[in-house]
């Protein structure tokens, strides 16, 4: 089969990789809220149960997919999918799903993504989920848009985009 979806991967973290501690962000920043909202309107996300429950609810005007291990797991709103092909089987009239975390769904997905839209929050934190490291030799940097505006504290941050080399 061959690939012809631009897989996303859409992340925020911080310097040191942390993506959230306790299954919450920890950091609000609106603006990129709403660049999330915009890019995956109207396409399928794909999360995994954690990331699902945090959120609390399926993010309306997309498909949610949800990837568990767990065989029972049901969630109103959403479909279930146990791996990987299935997931993106789920995907087939999208062509490009976004994969919107956490930190273990990103790693299942970073080797056959096609590209990442990541927020890079400019500070390090402590936390407990991480985005796996991006490697310089398989990513190719192609727009970098620095931000310093948030409306509730002023967070230093940049939009990159990376496409797979």
């Amino acid at each position: 089969m061959v690939n012809t979806k631009e897989i996303t991967i859409i992340a925020a973290v911080s310097e040191n990789n942390v993506l959230g501690k306790n299954n919450k962000l920890i950091w609000h920043i609106p603006n990129d809220l709403k660049r999330f909202k915009k890019l995956t309107l109207g396409h399928s996300v794909i999360m995994g149960r954690k990331t699902f429950e945090s959120i609390a609810r399926p993010l309306p005007q997309r498909k949610n997919i949800i990837l568990t291990r767990n065989k029972n797991y049901k969630a109103k709103g959403a479909v279930i999918a146990h791996n990987v092909k299935e997931a993106l089987n789920f995907c087939e009239n999208d062509n490009q799903p976004f994969i919107i975390g956490g930190g273990e769904i990103y790693k299942l997905f970073m080797s056959i993504s096609n590209k990442i839209e990541l927020t890079r929050i400019h500070k390090s934190y402590d936390g407990d989920a991480f985005f796996p490291e991006i490697l310089e030799e398989k990513w190719k940097l192609v727009n970098s848009k620095k931000n310093n505006l948030n409306e509730t504290k002023i967070i230093n941050f940049s939009y990159l985009t990376y496409i797979k080399k």
